[in-house]
């Protein structure tokens, strides 16, 4: 395919050493469709080659595999300015593109950029010094990657030592436990006193082993297996680390995404996110801005993140993430994404900064779910009615609820049980614990799903009247609803948005259009409306009475 398309697809890696270092290149690809694969390639990488045609200069492509090296926390960054024997190796025009290469790595941050004038074709200032170019003093290309110092004073960093597993040797005594995992920051010496995390238990470090035998000291990013002078409950995924400088035990993250899966990323969705040894479980609470990879900026607000995009996202933990900021260090600020269905990794995050949350105190429980000794059939039977969920979903404004109450009062007036379930009247209870970001929402649209489906199990028409924006929780509510085999009735009131806002109620449109009340839905928060709902009234154009008949009739069958 590489081949046939004349662009480089995936991420080759290719091994050399000299006299002097050992190398590893990743080869990764600079189409715009595969951001992802350079993302991976450029992830593990201490320097980064750009290559620039002598001819072109700097192009987009150019500015976007600069801005995704300083945004993966790449240090280094040579130019090499290629081809240069095609514009007779002039001076004027490697200045040129030396001086415009030098602006671009002074915006993005990069602390050490080089520039260096190359002809590949015949090896000129790869190797070998050329005599094409005697007005270039610098450092060969070679002899630079030979020199460049990538790696900082350990001591400098936080220890972090991410414990992968826990190590119980043969014929030893049952407290003779070590703990082993990669040093991802900071010197750990024999004697220094630690944290464990996320207990908070304290310890000094009584013996540290490697493969090739016990030493005093480690430095990133050996391997080891330690023991603690105390015995203390530790486990894959806790963390020892410096007591001076332990980081926060976070269930909120500041992140920025790069996506690669082919579902795209949305405030609501949840996901496995594995940061070191630890995996737990996170919900995108909101999806602030995806970075235009031609200007170098944020766009405001996007709905979603598509395939190869980049862009920030709040996450929210089912339980402490353990992380640093992704500038601090590169290993324990990073973090995957993984689909839980399909097992695929679907992004690759850089933590931005680190939040605790307060959560309320649950006992821990296994919960098993009883069905009632009453039959669904028999109950319904006695009763002498179904049960079933009619969801109606709206801008705000567009006339949901009156549809909803009116169809409660005349179910009910008929004999037939039936209770409304507001949005705004759910948030005072079940839901007082959430607020309006994304994700947020989208929990509690999850809530009201399954309070819809327990009622119309109970032989109960549950009406629902909810703004519910996001395709993909309606979806939801219905396959819940699907599953357990009952009835659920999706219906669009389509009002135009320029009716609610001349209705507006609640001041709510005017308010948004003042910047008083940002993320409102039919202002500058997406709504996504149903491809095929089961049914659909505009309350501009038709009567409600009409609308509620037509629904009371369905329900009849």
């Amino acid at each position: 395919a590489e081949r046939e398309q004349g662009i480089t697809i995936d991420v080759a890696y290719r091994f050399f050493q000299t006299e002097k270092r050992s190398f590893i290149i990743a080869d990764t690809p600079g189409h715009e469709r595969y951001t992802r694969n350079m993302v991976s390639g450029a992830s593990t990488a201490d320097l980064a080659l750009i290559l620039l045609d002598a001819r072109g200069g700097i192009v987009d492509q150019s500015r976007r595999h600069a801005s995704l090296s300083a945004l993966l926390g790449i240090k280094h960054v040579v130019a090499c300015v290629n081809k240069m024997d095609l514009v007779d190796w002039d001076e004027d025009r490697f200045r040129e593109i030396e001086s415009e290469f030098a602006d671009l790595a002074e915006r993005l941050d990069i602390p050490d950029a080089r520039v260096i004038p190359i002809a590949a074709l015949h090896g000129d200032n790869v190797v070998d010094r050329s005599d094409a170019s005697p007005w270039y003093d610098g450092p060969l290309l070679l002899e630079h990657l030979e020199q460049v110092e990538v790696r900082g004073d350990p001591a400098r960093d936080a220890l972090r030592l991410p414990v992968q597993w826990t190590i119980r040797p043969r014929g030893g005594r049952d407290d003779e436990r070590t703990y082993a995992g990669q040093l991802a920051g900071g010197t750990l010496e024999v004697g220094d006193a630690v944290t464990v995390l996320p207990a908070g238990a304290h310890s000094t470090i009584a013996a540290i082993e490697t493969f090739e035998g016990t030493r005093k000291e480690a430095v990133p990013p050996l391997s080891v297996a330690v023991r603690l002078a105390d015995d203390l409950d530790v486990g894959r995924g806790d963390l020892i680390c410096s007591p001076e400088h332990a980081p926060v035990a976070a269930s909120e993250i500041d992140a920025t995404v790069a996506w690669m899966g082919e579902v795209e990323l949305r405030a609501g969705a949840r996901y496995a996110l594995k940061h070191t040894t630890r995996t737990v479980r996170a919900t995108v609470q909101a999806v602030h801005s995806k970075l235009d990879m031609t200007t170098l900026e944020d766009r405001p607000a996007p709905a979603r993140l598509k395939l190869n995009d980049i862009g920030r996202v709040t996450l929210r933990t089912s339980a402490p993430v353990l992380a640093d900021r992704y500038a601090d260090n590169r290993i324990t600020g990073a973090f995957i994404l993984i689909d839980e269905h399909s097992n695929d990794t679907v992004g690759a995050g850089m933590v931005e900064e680190t939040r605790e949350r307060e959560r309320a105190e649950q006992a821990r429980r296994d919960v098993t779910w009883h069905d009632s000794e009453l039959e669904r059939d028999s109950r319904w039977k006695a009763l002498g009615h179904r049960g079933a969920t009619v969801w109606l979903t709206g801008l705000p404004a567009s006339g949901k609820s009156t549809i909803a109450a009116a169809l409660e009062r005349r179910l009910v007036e008929e004999g037939r049980p039936a209770y409304l379930l507001d949005g705004d009247n759910v948030r005072h209870g079940l839901s007082d614990d959430l607020g309006f970001e994304p994700g947020e929402r989208s929990e509690h649209i999850r809530r009201v799903a399954h309070v819809a489906r327990l009622l119309a199990d109970a032989g109960v028409v549950a009406v629902v009247s909810l703004v519910s924006p996001m395709e993909a929780d309606r979806r939801l509510a219905r396959e819940l609803h699907d599953a357990a085999g009952l009835d659920f009735h999706e219906v669009f009131v389509s009002t135009p948005v320029e009716e609610c806002e001349r209705r507006d109620p609640k001041g709510l449109y005017a308010r948004a259009r003042a910047g008083k009340l940002p993320g409102f839905t039919g202002v500058d928060a997406p709504y996504e409306a149903p491809e095929r709902p089961d049914f659909e009234f505009d309350t501009a154009r038709e009567d409600g009475d009409d609308a509620v008949a037509r629904l009371r009739d369905a329900l009849a069958v």
